[in-house]
């Protein structure tokens, strides 16, 4: 049972490669909005943890199935619900039963030592999140959900369910409308949920390199979608002041928080300082464009 999971979950992982790298070169053109992009990230994550989907002559599996790829029917109605195949090592699924004896060996020791890693990673993931929050404790309210604390040096939000803004000690006070702004953008769009889902989703295909990098990815672009937001608030006008603010805060590679000064800096400044007010025809057009990708990018082979 345990291989046959890993064995579709390998085929999960090849799909969201494919479906990352080409989100990961759309993510080049500039001028693509950088909340589009982090939207975007959702399609090789879904790709991670669902292993059936619908099906669709305008898919890209459809493509990739007149040359590598195979399609396993699971539900046959309406909706047809198709596992997409990419290793195509076994000659029927229900069980899984493999073309040569010695991949069942290869499957079956693959996915233990899966596991095992795996649940490791997620463990440690946990233990570092709960440490990292119970050192802010002892963080004195200053306002609403807005704490102060002596052990950060980075403005950023903690916690998931009931999130906190913690600041820095001796934080200029002239800082404080744009860096709230950031974190309480963080707050609403539930970045501190999608980061653990994020993390979590590279342990269990930890095996896979590029997950890694799309994790990297996605998390540079949540702080380049906050900084758009706080953008599209205060107007073009205070693109210069928010670059200002930016620099004067130190850089956070903590994982587990939203922290203001995350991801590259000069990815950030060059990003504030390039911002364009969308107008309305591009945010229809944009829209359009992110249904349509992920339609194609979603769907199974035909």
């Amino acid at each position: 049972m345990l291989s046959e999971v890993f064995y579709w979950l390998f085929n999960m992982s090849i799909s969201a490669s494919i479906v990352g790298i080409i989100i990961l070169l759309t993510g080049k053109i500039r001028k693509f909005p950088r909340r589009l992009i982090h939207i975007l990230w959702a399609i090789p994550f879904l790709r991670m943890w669902i292993p059936a989907g619908m099906t669709s002559k305008y898919s890209l599996m459809t493509l990739l199935s007149k040359f590598t790829t195979k399609t396993v029917l699971v539900y046959d109605g309406v909706l047809d619900l198709t596992y997409t195949n990419h290793i195509m090592a076994a000659k029927s699924y229900s069980p899984i039963t493999y073309k040569v004896n010695i991949l069942e060996d290869v499957f079956k020791i693959a996915s233990i030592i899966w596991i095992v890693i795996a649940l490791a990673l997620v463990i440690m993931t946990a233990v570092l999140y709960f440490i990292t929050k119970s050192e802010l404790n002892d963080a004195v309210p200053f306002r609403d959900n807005v704490y102060v604390s002596d052990k950060i040096t980075t403005p950023a939000t903690y916690g998931v369910f009931c999130p906190r803004i913690i600041i820095p000690e001796g934080l200029d006070s002239g800082d404080l409308k744009y860096i709230l702004a950031h974190e309480s953008a963080h707050i609403k769009r539930k970045d501190n949920l999608w980061r653990i889902l994020a993390v979590i989703s590279a342990c269990v295909h930890w095996f896979n390199p590029l997950v890694w990098l799309f994790l990297k990815k996605f998390l540079e672009e949540t702080e380049l979608a906050c900084d758009e937001k706080v953008l599209a608030t205060y107007g073009e006008d205070a693109k210069k002041t928010y670059a200002k603010v930016l620099i004067d805060c130190a850089e956070s590679r903590n994982i587990f928080v939203s922290a203001f000064g995350g991801a590259r800096i000069r990815v950030r400044i060059d990003h504030i300082l390039s911002y364009k007010k969308l107008s309305v025809f591009s945010i229809i057009s944009f829209t359009i464009f992110a249904i349509t990708a992920g339609y194609v990018l979603l769907t199974n082979a035909y």
